[in-house]
């Protein structure tokens, strides 16, 4: 996907238009934080072509899922073919000229919502708005179904509201975001560690969670990814923070803090189920890790305290 400066420039900002949604000078008194349509429905209306212009208070997506878009972008040209996500900050000039096969969703959301509402959860989407992203999707299929599914359903919830349609509409768009923070953030990492170390990282992810309730060793892994054990604790650790062993442990204690919390079995039963031969060496190992027996565990969550000194390890 080329992305390009462009030599053509915007006129003066006070010159651009500022629109609600393009086309539309205002909003109403009853809008929602959250708007969410087809990027066919309005661009079809204008020929396939947006011009530039800016929203107030509205940071917007533009999920691209088929076709190609020429996107005018503060003052760059952005050619772009689907399947991408682009983000836009309120105060940036923009405009799209879109092929006529071009299909996907346009997520508007206000700037209250998206930051003052979700408190400590503004940092975790800012990075997606500091600068105009172009987040290639291609790369990462079942993420990409996953944003699709969740660009679906807030498309049917804003066209049939129900009991709690204001949350739902956030939590969805909030969802997608954050999808789109993950895809961001693994890309960087890939561009810093390079692409095959990352690969291999998650490659290495892919079979513990396969296979952690067998509890390989770490040799084990190495020799199904065909790599020196020494080589992958490096990677693990220069990725994560964590050696592998302890990215294994981590896995299989989250899964014991799960079936602590959901599931109504003994706590023996639950470490045959986890691999475990002593469901004595089970608890101690559990204390070890998560900082509390699994029996107080399970009691703390029962009454809805184990966030406070239990939580499982991340």
């Amino acid at each position: 996907m080329p992305v390009s400066p462009s030599a053509r420039t915007f006129p003066a900002t006070a010159q651009i238009p500022q629109f609600a949604l393009y086309g539309e000078l205002t909003r109403g008194t009853d809008a929602e934080g959250v708007h969410i349509e087809l990027i066919e429905t309005r661009s079809r209306k204008y020929d396939w072509h947006i011009d530039t212009h800016t929203h107030a208070g509205l940071f917007q997506v533009l999920f691209l899922l088929g076709g190609q878009v020429r996107a005018n972008i503060d003052g760059a040209l952005w050619e772009c073919d689907a399947p991408v996500a682009l983000t836009i900050h309120p105060s940036l000039p923009h405009g799209f000229d879109f092929s006529e096969e071009a299909h996907g969703y346009v997520l508007t959301i206000d700037q209250n919502m998206l930051f003052a509402a979700a408190g400590h959860e503004g940092d975790l989407f800012t990075p997606l708005f500091v600068q105009p992203l172009a987040v290639q999707l291609d790369a990462v299929p079942e993420t990409a179904a996953r944003i699709e599914a969740l660009l679906q359903n807030l498309i049917f919830e804003a066209a049939w509201p129900r009991q709690g349609h204001t949350l739902m509409l956030e939590w969805l768009a909030r969802s997608a975001l954050l999808m789109l923070v993950r895809v961001q953030a693994e890309r960087r990492i890939a561009d810093t560690s390079g692409r095959g170390d990352f690969e291999l990282f998650s490659r290495f992810r892919v079979e513990v969670e396969r296979h952690y309730k067998e509890q390989w060793q770490v040799g084990r892994y190495a020799d199904l990814l065909r790599v020196a054990p020494t080589r992958l604790n490096r990677l693990c650790l220069k990725l994560s923070g964590k050696s592998a062993f302890e990215i294994t442990q981590d896995r299989l204690m989250l899964e014991a803090c799960r079936k602590l919390t959901y599931v109504p079995a003994g706590i023996a039963s639950i470490a045959y189920e986890l691999g475990f031969q002593d469901p004595a060496y089970f608890s101690r190992l559990f204390k070890k890790l998560v900082k509390v027996t699994p029996k107080e565990f399970r009691q703390q969550t029962q009454h809805g305290t184990a966030g406070a000194n239990g939580d499982a390890p991340a």
